[in-house]
């Protein structure tokens, strides 16, 4: 196939950025999309040229590594597939292939596609774990029965890679899909209601400090979602934050709660 790219280029944080048109020739079918762009890199190279930088890990739809705008969309074509399971037979010879990279505020970007997502790496940190111990007095992981549906749930909402599609898709910059997985993966099970209060407050709080807009119940987010996390996981987390924002109101302790920054 022959396409004509055309690609945000930004040489770092603070450049100006630009679309720059790039002409590509004997792309197989059967290539990614993220080996596409290795041949142009290659070609790129091979003429003295600065190559395209772009996030990429396992190339196996995993890690949530690749993060492309590919056409006016999070990924690209196709649905429940990451950047780099979108396969160039989606395209026809002869196409104009837009890329840039995820745009938000919270997303600002590193250079060309690349964008630092470490927002997402201080929502985690901020509760998105369980407390366990670790002095060689262990429970049995089977010891605590948990009903299927809600092991079920818990699993679907942990399949999230943390990609930041959602971010992406929603015109308002929203991470409510993103904390609402997070968040659910533990409020549905036994482990993760010791720290359930403190777990929505703190992740909400972070989520909120790093600049991320309002959820408007649009629906863009779970469309645009490669592992198809549900919008059931945002009403789950109103009521977890709901909930534990009303019993610390009323006193109730809420364990190792951060107090606000005044």
């Amino acid at each position: 196939m022959k396409l004509t790219l055309k690609i945000w280029r930004q040489a770092g944080p603070k450049a100006k950025g630009q679309m720059v048109d790039y002409p590509v020739d004997g792309i197989s079918e059967d290539m990614s999309f993220l080996e596409m762009l290795d041949v142009l890199n290659d070609k790129l190279i091979l003429e003295g040229h600065e190559p395209i930088a772009f996030d990429h890990d396992c190339r196996e739809g995993i890690c949530g590594a690749c993060s492309l705008f590919i056409d006016g969309r999070p990924h690209g074509p196709g649905r429940h597939i990451t950047t780099c399971q979108l396969h160039m037979r989606r395209f026809q010879d002869g196409d104009v292939i837009h890329v840039e990279p995820w745009r938000a505020k919270a997303f600002p970007v590193i250079k060309d596609l690349v964008v630092d997502r470490s927002a997402f790496d201080r929502i985690q940190q901020a509760g998105g774990f369980v407390s366990v111990n670790t002095n060689g007095n262990l429970v049995d992981a089977n010891a605590i029965p948990v009903p299927k549906a809600d092991a079920d749930k818990a699993f679907d909402a942990a399949t999230c890679i943390g990609c930041g599609a959602c971010v992406a898709a929603c015109p308002n910059s929203s991470a409510m899909l993103f904390v609402s997985a997070k968040v659910s993966q533990f409020a549905l099970l036994p482990q993760g209601r010791a720290e359930a209060k403190e777990r929505a407050l703190n992740m909400v709080d972070q989520m909120d400090a790093e600049k991320f807009g309002n959820c408007s119940n649009i629906g863009a987010c779970e469309i645009e979602c490669p592992k198809d996390i549900s919008l059931e996981n945002i009403a789950r987390l109103n009521r977890e934050y709901l909930g534990a924002a009303l019993s610390e109101e009323k006193g109730a302790p809420v364990p190792f709660h951060k107090p606000k920054q005044a």
